[in-house]
């Protein structure tokens, strides 16, 4: 089904192991052409806990997209031509602390981007310059804390996620690196999602679930794919039932900066900016710079 007619509050980004969100109702596939191109599957729109909500899976159903190759842009774009306002990323991490512990859960407030991919909307004759100093919405971290905390699963709120290129894991140099930097959990798809939420001006938050301590631990042995898909089919449902409590409490209003964000982040004047560019861009920047209208 395209897009016409659907529409969601929340979206939902499934990360390795969280291929579907079961319990929607009144569902639909939605595929949308986006001038980024293809996003990384059919959304599927439905109603869970009350709240309309688009659930994408990052590596497409069968987890056939490496972290490098996922389309990031295409998927931003889409969850915001639905409507979506907040989005929920699901993010299989690895520990860079011994109280971190595999099967915990991590709402990190923090980012450092070691990976060298395209992250931003801008750009073909419009420039923007949006604050990332937060790089995730407060309110909706807080959601996620109190949903964790009514789970089995210790949760952390707090702590920076290092997001790497991939999709190789880290060598014990990298890793002594990381930690060195303080660095809380590490992981390969968490940017450029987050930063291009912000240009959205899309609420973002990651529930990140533990699944190794990657390669620095000497107790422990070193992440595989095995380790990390043994621990995923341990902790997705937990992940399920943190969304469903967040949906439950979800307030109506935003009370956050996200919403604003390009408010004082563009540069360009609109009439320097080409009509093809707000055409393409018009669910991100068209409430300041409507496409078709003459200055």
């Amino acid at each position: 089904m395209s897009a016409a007619g659907a529409g969601a509050r929340v979206g939902v980004i499934g990360g390795s192991g969280f291929y579907q969100m079961p319990g929607l109702s009144d569902m639909e596939d939605v595929r949308i052409a986006t001038p980024f191109g293809a996003t990384s599957d059919d959304l599927v729109v439905g109603t869970l806990e009350g709240v309309r909500v688009a659930f994408l899976s990052r590596h497409g159903m069968g987890h056939r997209i490496l972290p490098m190759e996922v389309p990031y842009l295409a998927n931003i774009w889409a969850m915001k031509s639905l409507g979506v306002e907040r989005v929920i990323a699901i993010n299989a991490v690895g520990s860079m602390r011994e109280e971190m512990a595999p099967g915990h859960l991590v709402i990190p407030d923090q980012l450092i981007d070691q990976t060298h991919r395209v992250d931003t909307f801008f750009g073909r004759g419009i420039v923007g310059h949006v604050a990332f100093d937060e790089p995730y919405c407060p309110q909706l971290g807080g959601l996620l804390e109190a949903a964790g905390k009514m789970t089995e699963a210790t949760t952390h709120r707090g702590g920076t996620y290092v997001a790497v290129e991939g999709p190789a894991f880290s060598t014990k140099a990298e890793t002594k690196l990381y930690r060195s930097w303080e660095a809380s959990i590490i992981g390969m798809t968490a940017l450029p999602e987050a930063r291009l939420a912000r240009e959205a001006e899309i609420c973002y938050a990651t529930l990140a679930f533990v699944t190794d301590y990657d390669t620095w631990h000497e107790e422990h042995e070193p992440v595989s794919a095995d380790v990390v898909i043994r621990m995923i089919i341990r902790t997705v449902e937990i992940a399920r039932n943190v969304i469903r409590g967040v949906l439950r409490s979800l307030p109506n209003e935003r009370e956050c900066a996200c919403g604003d964000a390009l408010a004082k982040a563009l540069i360009t004047g609109r009439e320097n900016v080409p009509d093809a560019v707000k055409r393409d861009l018009a669910p991100i920047i068209g409430r300041y710079m409507p496409a078709g209208v003459s200055v």
